[in-house]
C-alpha cells in the first residue's frame, strides 16, 4: 500500500472511531518520520538538481540506497545522516513531538 492510500485508509479509520493501539500508533509515527525523512531527501535532491546517481556519488552511496532511501524503505544510521547532509551542501534539521515529525535540509549559505 503506498503512503496516499495509507494515510487515506487511517483517515478513514479515525472518522469511524476506531481506536488504535498503541503498538500501531507507535509503528504510525516510525512511518511518518521515514516519509518525512525520504520527501525531504528528494526535495532538497531537485532543489539542486541533481539525479539520484550523483547524490549516491557525493554520499559515496549507491543509487539504489538513494532510492531506497527516497522510497522510505531504510532506516538511516546517523553517519548515513551525516554523509546525505553533506551531499546535499545542506544542515539537517529534524523536530519531533509526540504528535509531529518535521524533517529539512536546509542548504548552507556561502558567504
Amino acid at each position: 500500500m503506498n503512503h496516499t492510500r495509507w494515510k487515506l485508509s487511517r483517515e478513514s479509520a479515525v472518522v469511524e472511531g476506531v481506536a488504535e493501539s498503541e503498538e500501531a500508533s507507535a509503528d504510525r509515527a516510525e512511518i511518518r518520520l521515514a516519509m518525512a525523512f525520504a520527501k525531504a531527501v528528494y526535495d532538497r535532491r531537485q532543489e539542486l538538481g541533481l539525479r539520484q546517481s550523483e547524490v549516491a556519488e557525493r554520499a559515496g552511496l549507491t543509487q539504489a540506497k538513494i532510492s531506497r532511501i527516497e522510497g522510505a524503505d531504510t532506516v538511516p544510521t546517523l553517519p548515513l545522516l551525516r554523509r546525505l547532509a553533506q551531499a546535499l551542501d545542506a544542515t539537517l534539521n529534524i523536530a519531533l513531538t509526540s504528535d509531529h515529525e518535521e524533517v529539512a535540509f536546509v542548504g548552507r549559505r556561502v558567504a
